[in-house]
């Protein structure tokens, strides 16, 4: 037993001891579960209609005995390309019921994205809705690539009466009619049979449950494969650090189900507890409080940004929090002001955590109760092993106190990458999961992210962390949001270039920026400069994302060698 499991052991924070063991279960056995508990509890409220645990395990059934009829069967992949809407969580639970595993997609993938992840997981049938977003680009990728079938719902359908009477009246533009093709059909018809199915035998720890692809952040996204067991595990390790888990449980589902930080977070571990969700399909944060006054939720999981936008909203002093108690912010550093701001207004807490893909997401959180430490993602949730080693050699571990990779193991770790044993080989020592982060351990427990390995930036033989630049720019009273990257230099190799966004009303150039910023840094860490704009990429969950700022500057670069303009 090394120095941090005993720490974890002794002084563990959360509301169940570390030391836990998780056994096999199965995502189908874990919906059943709380649909036979209590079939007439609410599990979905979309714009106020609702939803039973009942009336879903059926829906569920019955595209399980619809695939079944199409040919689908035991370690088939079925894809989802759908936003929060209550055809997702039917269809997600569906295709586990009839032996085969999800592929999740982006409601936001191009044709060609799409496709590429249509080929690479085999996906023969996908789940869309007759939006205009949706179905155009689902149906080129049915003809340009080996899928077999659409299955298309009408979100007007999943509506309130009224409610879907007037999106039929006024958007009529964001539709598109289902054409008249053998290889596409509707979701009603697809669950038109009595449910009745022979359940096939599931393997918790080796069958496949859901194939979900990392970002993609390097090279083209691998598919992660998460276990029946990874993903049950996980909700489990999640209800387990709420301190009151038999108290009422009405989540707000906005952060998209098809990312697995919402996959865990706001469906599979509401769904354990036996809680209702109420989902919206995208984030609008005047939506999001008028859901949170209107249906008295308790948690809102979301990233740094989306707690930002919320109290930014000029509503928002005037909505009752009241019932709002736990909020898990993910995706990104959750900064102090933000934290202790939302807290302040709203009374409830917010927790900062860690996780990847690889891991169904979280291994770190922050306890709801007791010692809270800003700057760490907290300790490492029950049942999960955390290991420091060394950035050059990762069979070594690092030196007490010195930064190194993280690395994790726990029932929660994916079997490994789709058809990828090269990636498997580069990103596993034994049981242990190497995340490409870099970060230190202190003397509670507590887990600090310092960077990214893979966001190191040269400078002379000098490696710069961005996190640690941007944590001083964020000093600065005129600045909201910060990213650093780094760009081609002729003498250093890169040079550190900043990008910011800036607080409403303020009024600050680049340069003047620079010139406060740079004598707070080492001379390796200044920046070449600082570039002010309207607002910074974000990922689809609203994490800030450096992948534009680097195919921007590179392309830059491209074109003045060629000397060209862009």
């Amino acid at each position: 037993m090394d120095k941090y499991e005993t720490i974890w052991r002794e002084r563990y924070n959360h509301p169940t001891p570390w030391d836990q063991q998780f056994a096999p279960m199965s995502m189908v056995e874990m919906f059943e579960q709380s649909a036979q508990a209590q079939p007439d509890a609410p599990l979905i409220d979309f714009y106020g209609r609702i939803y039973s645990y009942g009336e879903v395990r059926d829906g569920a059934r019955r595209v399980a005995r619809g695939l079944m009829r199409l040919g689908i069967g035991k370690g088939d992949r079925v894809g989802l390309y759908l936003p929060n809407v209550p055809h997702y969580v039917a269809a997600y639970y569906g295709i586990m019921m009839a032996g085969a595993t999800v592929v999740n997609y982006s409601p936001l993938y191009t044709a060609a994205e799409l496709e590429h992840q249509v080929e690479d997981s085999g996906t023969t049938i996908l789940f869309t809705l007759s939006a205009s977003a949706l179905l155009p680009t689902a149906l080129e990728v049915l003809d340009n690539s080996s899928l077999q079938r659409l299955v298309v719902g009408s979100v007007a359908g999943a509506l309130p009466p009224v409610k879907s009477f007037l999106f039929r009246l006024f958007k009529r533009k964001e539709t598109v009619a289902r054409p008249n093709d053998p290889r596409v059909m509707a979701f009603s018809s697809l669950i038109d049979n009595d449910g009745d199915h022979p359940a096939p035998p599931i393997d918790p720890e080796q069958d496949i449950a859901l194939l979900q692809y990392t970002g993609g952040t390097t090279g083209q996204p691998k598919g992660a494969m998460l276990t029946h067991q990874n993903l049950t595990a996980n909700a489990r390790q999640v209800q387990m650090i709420d301190p009151a888990p038999g108290s009422v449980d009405r989540i707000i589902g906005v952060l998209p189900f098809f990312h697995v930080f919402a996959n865990t977070c706001a469906l599979n571990r509401t769904v354990l507890n036996g809680g209702e969700i109420v989902m919206l399909p995208r984030f609008d944060a005047a939506q999001v409080l008028a859901a949170i006054q209107r249906t008295k939720a308790t948690s809102l999981p979301g990233v740094p940004t989306m707690y930002q936008a919320l109290l930014d909203n000029p509503a928002t002093p005037n909505i009752d929090f009241s019932s709002l108690r736990l909020c898990i912010s993910g995706g990104a550093p959750l900064p102090l002001e933000i934290k202790e701001r939302f807290e302040a207004m709203t009374g409830a807490k917010v927790v900062e955590g860690y996780g990847l893909t690889e891991s169904s997401p979280v291994v770190c959180v922050n306890p709801y109760e007791g010692l809270n430490k800003s700057g760490t993602v907290g300790q490492p949730v029950p049942g999960t092993r955390v290991r420091i080693v060394d950035r050059e050699d990762p069979a070594k571990e690092a030196p007490p106190g010195v930064p190194g990779e993280l690395t994790f193991a726990g029932p929660q770790i994916m079997k490994g990458y789709w058809r990828r044993p090269d990636a498997d080989r580069e990103v596993f020592i034994g049981q242990w999961l190497r995340t490409g982060d870099v970060g230190l351990i202190d003397d509670d427990g507590y887990v600090k992210i310092v960077d990214r390995l893979k966001d190191m930036i040269a400078v002379g033989g000098f490696k710069v962390f961005p996190s640690q630049v941007e944590a001083v720019l964020y000093h600065h009273p005129a600045v909201k949001e910060a990213l650093v990257i780094g760009i081609p230099d002729a003498y250093h190799g890169e040079c550190p270039k900043a990008f910011v966004s800036l607080q409403e009303g303020a009024k600050i150039n680049g340069e003047a920026l620079k010139d406060w910023l740079n004598p707070q840094l080492g001379k390796h860490e200044r920046v070449c400069a600082v570039e002010v704009r309207a607002s910074l990429p974000k990922t689809l969950v609203g994490k800030l994302s450096r992948k534009e700022l680097v195919a921007e500057e590179k392309a830059k670069a491209e074109a003045l060698k060629a000397g060209t303009a862009v």
